[in-house]
């Protein structure tokens, strides 16, 4: 197989038979304790423990929490996105994309840079929210099978 100068660590794992079938899955929950906006749990899973280290696994909890806290807030612009929508039938949205989809790509390229960087080379992968329909945020345990025991 020729190599590929612009490969990420995710298309070397896909190129030597990556699979997160089979493999151990962690899942950090939503947070409903301040309502129902897109909010997960900072709270460290005991899965990963020797995996990542506690405060680089918040840090990337955080950081999509504001993102998500972003998407959700209503400022002026988003009132204009909305009248523009009634007044245009909704069709403004075949050219356009909203707010919120805006941020939902933004925490998706979040995830992959920090796949890349940080979670892939730890035997970690991060699957996008949006993906589990932002119920959980899916972590998957690349060197372990999925039959192993949890503590």
């Amino acid at each position: 197989m020729p190599m590929n100068h612009t490969s990420t660590p995710l298309d070397d794992l896909a190129s030597r038979g990556g699979n997160q079938q089979g493999c151990l899955k962690v899942f950090v929950q939503r947070d409903y304790s301040e309502g129902t906006l897109v909010r997960f749990q900072t709270r460290f899973p005991p899965e990963l423990e020797d995996k990542i280290e506690p405060q680089l696994f918040e840090q990337t909890i955080n950081t999509m929490n504001s993102i998500y806290a972003e998407a959700e807030k209503a400022g002026c612009s988003t009132y204009c996105e909305g009248c523009m929508a009634c007044l245009t039938a909704y069709l403004i949205y075949i050219c356009t994309e909203t707010h919120y989809e805006k941020c939902l790509r933004k925490v998706a390229k979040y995830v992959v840079e920090q796949n890349e960087r940080i979670y892939v080379p730890r035997g970690l992968l991060i699957t996008d929210p949006s993906e589990r329909g932002l119920r959980v945020i899916e972590i998957s345990v690349l060197t372990e099978p999925a039959a192993a025991t949890r503590s």
